[in-house]
């Protein structure tokens, strides 16, 4: 861990027990040596409500600001997702401060949905033995139980058509059918529709602007249809780098016992923790945090 000269060790310990930015400075740095880059990290809670959107762009460009990035720069994302639109923007602030125009995208654990976006950003991507990647289609947080659960816009919309069409077919009794359909608003559905259109244009347009510049769009969208949704029906099934691989995206292994994947998953580790116990949402750099608190 970290420390200053003069912290006492009762600092030391109220800095381990809470996670804090200081607790995680020497990972940065000895990763930034280990890649030759700046690295920053982009971590949201997978289990409050909370994803990617406009303010953690913002928050992202903040600290990217601060940074000598004429090397280029790493982001190391961990996120269930969120706005399309965010990740967009999200590409194009990363590639706008880099003194390369681009960026590489590290994923130790989960990035899913717009998270992956962020990821068809970069120009490769940087995966562990278990690190995933997922379908780009929106996720919606839903409280069930007094548990937040996501859901795959695309599944929403599927078992709002099965029941329409179970209603058309039904014979005698509707009621059940009805009961059901209430708990849904035509207008959400169409904005889903909008909102999944959006994410799969925004995954070709970032791909062919960037690791596969160059590339006919029409192949591009082709190579990635196990993350577009209407090919995959098991949102939560995760993507792994060899599948990435096949897709045509240039991922390169992280492999287990090497000091690059060690510093990843430790990094990993302790700022999952964070924004798992502590706050919703953590954006750093070795010299700079910015956190969401929890609600």
């Amino acid at each position: 861990m970290p420390e200053e000269p003069d912290d006492p060790v009762i600092g030391q310990v109220i800095s381990e027990r809470a996670q804090d930015h200081k607790t995680r400075k020497r990972l940065f740095l000895e990763l930034e040596a280990e890649l030759g880059r700046p690295v920053v990290t982009l971590f949201t809670s997978f289990n409050l409500p909370v994803g990617l959107e406009d303010t953690d762009v913002d928050m992202i460009a903040g600290v990217l600001q601060k940074l000598d990035l004429s090397k280029g720069l790493a982001v190391v994302i961990s996120s269930p997702g969120g706005d399309g639109l965010s990740s967009e923007r999200m590409i194009n602030v990363c590639r706008g401060f880099s003194g390369t125009g681009d960026y590489w995208a590290v994923v130790p654990g989960k990035a899913k949905s717009a998270a992956t976006m962020v990821c068809f950003g970069a120009a490769k991507i940087l995966m562990g033995p278990a690190s995933e990647l997922g379908p780009v289609d929106p996720q919606i947080p839903i409280s069930q139980d007094e548990m937040i659960k996501w859901f795959s816009a695309f599944n929403i919309i599927e078992s709002y058509k099965e029941l329409f069409e179970g209603a058309n077919k039904a014979q005698g009794n509707l009621e059940p059918y009805l009961q059901q359909l209430a708990r849904y608003d035509a207008r959400d559905i169409k904005q889903l529709n909008s909102a999944i259109e959006l994410s799969d244009d925004i995954s070709v347009n970032a791909l062919a602007t960037g690791m596969l510049a160059g590339q006919d769009p029409v192949d591009i969208r082709k190579g990635i249809n196990p993350f577009l949704t209407q090919a995959k029906k098991s949102h939560g099934r995760p993507i792994y780098a060899q599948e990435a691989k096949d897709c045509g995206l240039i991922v390169e292994n992280m492999e287990p016992g090497g000091k690059l994947w060690e510093l990843v998953y430790e990094l990993y580790i302790r700022t999952n923790d964070y924004v798992s116990t502590q706050v919703s949402k953590c954006i750093e750099s070795r010299d700079h945090s910015f956190i969401v608190p929890r609600a």
